[in-house]
């Protein structure tokens, strides 16, 4: 593999069919890799410095971009719960699939709203405090990357974040051992390592800042994350 740019190879989940059932056998797997691989942490430590100042009893609303099996918007009710923190949640994910699948996850009391639809066409009635994403800019070209960007920056009332992987030769080979050796779906297994080939180093977060036009602190956490992060 060649590291010095991002891949264009393509992910079995966002091109090959699959019923409802085995896709929601993938987003389970993927939902344990990230608890796994520690991926929350980045956006939660971020999301509590984001509301350091809030009084208990405050609120915030918060939409989480490619939510997938919806595990992070739960983290977050539930951490905001400890904090005595009002959370308004929604998710917005492509794949109708992965709506099904994380409504099927979610306690109906938890009260998070799962919408099906592309980001970069979503207008939301009442913009959200924060936007996060996790895992989600890899799967985009360049060009909708700097969109994303922008977007994030005209709707986000409070700040965004965006949680992705560092493409790096240790990461590429290292998942693809683990994932083999934890049988995981074989979509994960084959998209985890193209994962990691589409993904970033700090120039290329840069040059997408630029691009965008939008301002942004960069910062690398462990295991192998860029994490870009912007608070008003």
């Amino acid at each position: 593999m060649d590291f010095s740019a991002r891949s264009t190879q393509t992910e079995l989940m966002d091109t090959e069919a699959t019923d409802a059932a085995d896709f929601a056998r993938c987003l389970a797997d993927l939902a344990t890799v990230n608890v796994v691989t520690l991926a929350a942490r980045p956006t939660m430590d971020w999301l509590a410095r984001a509301t350091t100042t809030m009084p208990k009893g405050a609120g915030f609303s918060l939409l989480d971009v490619g939510f997938g099996h919806g595990d992070m918007l739960r983290a977050i009710h539930r951490w905001a719960g400890r904090r005595g923190l009002a959370a308004r949640l929604a998710g917005i994910d492509l794949t109708p699939q992965s709506t099904a699948a994380a409504q099927a996850a979610t306690p109906a009391a938890m009260d998070i709203a799962f919408i099906t639809g592309d980001v970069l066409t979503y207008r939301p009635e009442q913009p959200p405090d924060f936007i996060i994403s996790s895992l989600f800019t890899h799967h985009l070209s360049d060009a909708d990357v700097a969109r994303f960007l922008s977007w994030m920056e005209a709707t986000a009332v409070r700040g965004w974040m965006v949680n992705d992987l560092h493409r790096n030769t240790f990461a590429y080979h290292g998942f693809a051992l683990l994932a083999r050796l934890a049988g995981w779906h074989r979509f994960v297994r084959h998209d985890g390592p193209v994962s990691i080939a589409r993904s970033f180093r700090r120039a290329d977060w840069e040059r997408l800042l630029r691009q965008a036009g939008v301002p942004g602190r960069i910062l690398w956490r462990f295991p192998f994350r860029y994490c870009v992060e912007r608070l008003r």
